[in-house]
């Protein structure tokens, strides 16, 4: 069922096939960033590390740029997005921890403010849509009544229009878990005027996504679309029964490979066991919905002039390290897929040596559109679109980890938390509380893969010159935990 309308002038657009496209007339690029959630770095078939199989995503990866180091320096959602969006620290853009009720107390959102890709497009004469979850606004009372705000902790916020940062076609939702029916607010909608869908939610994303580039496919204006899909995000089993192929995976041969899991307590591992193969079957899903969306650009011959994108917020740990969610230094929270394609202008390759954050995207794309010098000055990260050309020099040496722990009723807390550094080989993180350091830790990641070992201890030196730079980039940053440690 779809019942939202696209914006009339791009339907009478689509219905004139004599309208040259911009990619027979030379024009800019257009932009296509598919973001899912909680799908971990290594969880692809080409990559041969986990048991699921992405025939999408290889036949992609064989026409991108995929870059393996790729990580998410604040490995949750609202805060990934945040920096995903803007290019600036959670300190900066207002978005410190998870927008929910909680923590709505103390304006956790994105701010209004802010200039981010997005509103940079719009200004340049871009048509944007953004599909699908948004997770950037605090829910208000009395709240919606909907199924993730039902319980102690309120989640989901309808976006109005002076908040959608530039996007003109709207079919979103803040935060929402019920892939089997979801709910989702319109362009002209209000805040009472949500719908819900009896649709696995990435079909019917991806559905809308092709509408929408149906419709754009003979504009003379350029789009920028993103398509958010919350799969593989817990909620694993709301999933479409024909994506579940892995009910008979031997999870138990899997753990025994895994010593970040092998030893851990049990109901961490039954968690594991239980949830990895719904967790594939969403991969699974989403794979064949990317595919689906970029047969459309191919068949509207919109590939050659369309950057696309695919990342994903942040990983999942799913009881490794005895850790159910994200929000850690851990490899597979914080590494995520990274791809990058755009036909005759990137050459495709493995990057093992880029270390890209999430947090870059913002000035990076906007370099790589050709606006580089639109790159909003409130923007803290970095430009590297000539590293994914393929240029090695200025290449950087570590991404920076950070989560905010706490936002209490006095207001933004800032004294407790964690702060880390991931070079090439080594992940250093601290952990802090009231102002005072209580945890190190330092993981040989060439070794120690599973990072089971912390070296924090045995390698004083390293520790002090990593703590060192740390503080640094973090004082460079304007951070006010650059004080604290």
């Amino acid at each position: 069922m779809r019942i939202v309308s696209l914006p009339s002038f791009l339907l009478f657009c689509s219905a004139l096939p004599w309208v040259q496209t911009r990619a027979e007339q030379g024009g800019r690029p257009n932009l296509l960033v598919v973001m899912a959630d909680q799908f971990r770095g290594d969880a692809f078939g080409f990559r041969g590390r986990e048991m699921v199989q992405t025939p999408s995503f290889d036949d992609f990866a064989r026409n991108a740029v995929v870059l393996n180091q790729a990580v998410s320096g604040y490995p949750v959602s609202s805060p990934a997005r945040g920096m995903f969006l803007s290019g600036a620290y959670p300190h900066r853009n207002g978005v410190l921890t998870n927008c929910q009720s909680q923590s709505a107390a103390q304006d956790v959102e994105l701010r209004e403010d802010m200039t981010c890709w997005s509103d940079v497009l719009k200004s340049e004469g871009y048509h944007t849509a953004y599909i699908g979850k948004w997770h950037l606004d605090k829910p208000v009372e009395p709240f919606i009544d909907c199924y993730n705000n039902r319980g102690a902790v309120a989640w989901n916020e309808w976006c109005p229009p002076h908040r959608r940062h530039g996007f003109d076609y709207w079919v979103s939702y803040g935060t929402y878990d019920y892939h089997l029916r979801p709910m989702y607010w319109n362009t002209d909608g209000g805040r009472q005027d949500f719908y819900y869908v009896d649709q696995w939610g990435p079909e019917y994303e991806a559905d809308l996504a092709i509408d929408y580039i149906d419709s754009m496919a003979h504009s003379e204006e350029p789009f920028a679309l993103m398509v958010s899909m919350n799969p593989p995000h817990t909620g694993y089993e709301l999933v479409p029964e024909k994506y579940k192929r892995y009910k008979h995976l031997n999870v138990d041969s899997i753990v025994q490979t895994m010593p970040q899991l092998r030893d851990a307590d049990p109901k961490f591992v039954e968690y594991f066991k239980r949830s990895l193969p719904d967790y594939y079957a969403c991969i699974a899903g989403v794979d064949e919905q990317f595919g689906r969306i970029m047969m459309s650009l191919k068949e509207n011959g919109l590939l050659e002039n369309t950057i696309v994108v695919f990342v994903s917020d942040h990983g999942d740990s799913m009881g490794m390290h005895e850790n159910i969610g994200k929000n850690i230094f851990y490899e597979e929270a914080m590494r995520v897929p990274f791809m990058v394609s755009w036909k005759g202008h990137l050459k495709p390759r493995m990057d093992d040596d880029l270390l890209i954050s999430l947090e870059d995207f913002c000035p990076t794309i906007l370099s790589l559109m050709g606006l580089k010098e639109k790159i909003p000055a409130t923007v803290q990260t970095r430009d590297l679109s000539e590293q994914i050309r393929g240029s090695r020099k200025k290449m950087p040496h570590e991404q920076l980890y950070m989560l905010y722990s706490e936002v209490n009723k006095k207001g933004k807390h800032l004294t407790t938390g964690a702060r880390g550094l991931r070079d090439a080989r080594y992940t250093y993180a601290v952990r802090f509380k009231d102002g005072v350091i209580t945890e190190r830790h330092l993981y040989d990641r060439k070794k120690d893969p599973a990072q089971m070992e912390n070296l924090a201890e045995k390698q004083s030196k390293r520790v002090l010159k990593m703590h060192r730079r740390l503080k640094e980039l973090l004082t460079e940053k304007q951070d006010p935990v650059a004080g604290v440690l």
